[in-house]
């Protein structure tokens, strides 16, 4: 498997340590279907991009 492709996809940890989500938080946001992810048999997978244009799109904006 290619560098880029295993870059691409996070593991619940990798989650947790790279974008500070709780794992517990995850569980929730993955049961309410607000997270995008993968489940291939048992291991759940977030692709690197979905997640990032998912932060983006819950950006709130600067109060002045």
């Amino acid at each position: 498997m290619a560098q880029n492709t295993l870059n691409e996809w996070l593991s619940p940890q990798a989650l947790e340590s790279e974008y500070e989500i709780k794992r517990s938080t995850q569980a929730k946001y993955r049961m309410e279907a607000k997270i995008p992810f993968c489940k291939i048999g048992k291991f759940i997978r977030y692709n690197r991009a979905e997640i990032n244009a998912w932060i983006a799109s819950h950006k709130m904006g600067v109060a002045i």
